[in-house]
């Protein structure tokens, strides 16, 4: 029960959240105008600054553990290949694959790693590892799958284009700063910090009240199959297949519990804003964000009691 109560109330205000931006637009507060330039504002600013103050903010030196690195980047890695492989093979709609991989495979590890580790051990544990070996992956990826699977951009140099958006991409961008300040080990002026932390802030809330301002249920009906199957990728087959690996590569405790949020946790709602930004299919995005925040509280305890019952946290 205190790990299904915790699960409920780290996911559902984020939930809630999106309800809210969803009322908000059919009273006429958030217009088309609006959830548009958020969008780009969110893409362009927001996210990276949370990145930014994110990664910076980790001890890589300190906390560095090889193996964990390198199991977290072949474990997402694999789970994002196969995904692809599976969904060019299944879909039907070829334009819904790119969307589909990206928000069945990227989780909020990033926002609910720190807190659930911190809950039950008292401290960040390999969170920071987590977020190193996987979060760069996770944005690499998905900016690589959404150019390759847009129809606009086949043909000859669509290799060289998508490792272009790579450079590019905001996000990726993000990325590479906040882990160049932490591998250097400058503190940035309480003027700078300040300033990327306010920016920081807005991410998360301005992305969920977009993706609820941006639902239109006749969209989401419209792809609700395909929905569901995201949904239930993201939150039981990978994990189902990657978490006995993590068990044959002797990862316990902590560790365990990062890999399991690396895995488990809701789509993060920058897929959506990702999507939305590269020609991806931005509905079925917004359609699997809401069913794994909204069920993602259930799925995360049951693989919590598990573990526990399994003795490997």
């Amino acid at each position: 029960m205190e790990n299904l109560l915790f699960s409920l109330n780290s996911t559902m205000p984020l939930f809630l959240v999106m309800v809210i931006g969803y009322f908000l637009k059919k009273k006429g507060m958030l217009t088309r105008g609006f959830t548009s330039a958020a969008e780009k504002f969110n893409f362009d600013v927001t996210l990276p600054a949370l990145l930014i103050r994110d990664l910076s903010a980790i001890d890589i030196y300190g906390t560095f553990d090889l193996k964990f690195v390198i199991f977290c980047a072949l474990a997402t890695t694999g789970f994002f290949g196969i995904v692809w492989i599976l969904a060019r093979l299944l879909i039907k709609n070829k334009d819904s694959v790119g969307a589909f991989v990206q928000v069945a495979c990227r989780s909020s590890a990033a926002v609910l790693g720190v807190a659930l580790i911190q809950n039950m051990y008292g401290t960040s544990g390999m969170a920071p590892m987590m977020i190193i070996g996987a979060v760069p992956l996770f944005n690499i990826y998905s900016v690589l799958i959404l150019t390759l699977e847009n129809k606009e951009n086949q043909g000859k140099g669509v290799i060289k284009k998508a490792l272009v958006n790579i450079a590019k991409n905001p996000i990726i961008i993000g990325i590479v700063i906040g882990c160049l300040i932490s591998l250097s080990g400058i503190t940035l002026p309480t003027i700078v910090s300040k300033t990327v932390n306010n920016f920081a802030a807005m991410a998360t809330p301005l992305a969920l009240v977009v993706i609820g301002a941006a639902f239109e249920f006749s969209g989401a009906l419209k792809s609700l199959r395909l929905g569901i199957v995201g949904a239930l990728t993201k939150l039981l087959l990978i994990p189902a297949v990657f978490l006995p690996l993590a068990w044959l590569c002797g990862f316990r405790n902590e560790k365990m519990v990062a890999i399991m949020v690396m895995l488990s946790s809701a789509s993060t709602p920058s897929c959506y804003i990702m999507a939305k930004n590269m020609g991806g299919d931005a509905e079925l995005s917004s359609s699997v964000i809401v069913l794994t925040t909204l069920f993602s509280a259930f799925t995360l305890t049951f693989w919590i009691w598990l573990l526990k019952s399994l003795s490997l946290i």
